[in-house]
Order: C-alpha cells, then sequence, then structure tokens
C-alpha cells in the first residue's frame, strides 16, 4: 500500500507519534486538528477561536493534499462539553456547504493540551 504523508507548516507540529495526515490512493485521512495556533504553538482562548482555528488547520493539511473542505465525505468533532456543540456547528458551517460530509459529534471527558474541540476529517481526492 502507497501511503504519503501530509503536513504544512500552516497547521502546527503532531504532538506525538502519528502524522496530521495520510494520503493513501484516492483518500485522505486527517488526525484530530486541535485548534492550535501553529504561529505561537497553544491553544487561543474560547471554543469559537478554537474552533476557527482547528478549521483553519484542516483547511491547510487539505490544501497540502491538493484538497478542499468540497472533498471532505466525514468528520468527527471532539468537544470537551457538548453545550459547545451550537457554537462549533455555527463555526463548522461556514466551512462546509452541501451535500454535507457525514459527521459524529461527541462530548468526551478530556481534549489533549486542554483543548475545547478537535476536528478530524477523511476526504476523497
Amino acid at each position: 500500500m502507497d501511503k504519503n504523508v501530509i503536513s504544512s507548516d500552516k497547521a502546527p507540529a503532531a504532538l506525538g507519534p502519528y502524522s496530521a495526515g495520510i494520503k493513501t490512493g484516492n483518500m485522505l485521512f486527517l488526525s484530530g486538528q486541535l485548534g492550535i495556533d501553529p504561529a505561537t504553538g497553544k491553544l487561543p482562548e474560547g471554543i469559537e477561536a478554537q474552533a476557527k482555528q482547528s478549521l483553519a488547520n484542516i483547511e491547510a493539511l487539505l490544501a497540502a493534499a491538493g484538497a478542499t473542505f468540497d472533498n471532505v465525505v466525514k468528520t468527527t468533532v471532539l468537544l470537551a462539553d457538548i453545550a459547545d456543540f451550537a457554537t462549533v456547528n455555527e463555526i463548522y458551517a461556514s466551512k462546509f456547504s452541501e451535500p454535507f460530509p457525514a459527521r459524529s459529534a461527541f462530548q468526551v471527558g478530556a481534549l489533549p493540551a486542554g483543548g475545547l474541540v478537535e476536528i478530524e476529517v477523511i476526504a476523497a481526492l
């Protein structure tokens, strides 16, 4: 199987032994993206800023693979607090158009680095 690592200097480096993205065949699998600002290496304050940065990180990785949000077929949204769902949903909706990708959303016990939201995507190229 042919696997190509996808990364971008416009997205934060992985926090552990994993790739930010893997392209195999016509499929792209992006690891979950926290709202870490790649310029500072820090999380911005608040759910809105973190959700916007998470999606900016995803956009940078998609671009590195020659893709856009239109290529995304599945997303998973992980939230530290499900009460933030409506806020994240509004920001999320600004990046996607119909037909919307399939999606799952969960509240989790905690996210790495104290993040409030983490989003991962699968795209077809």
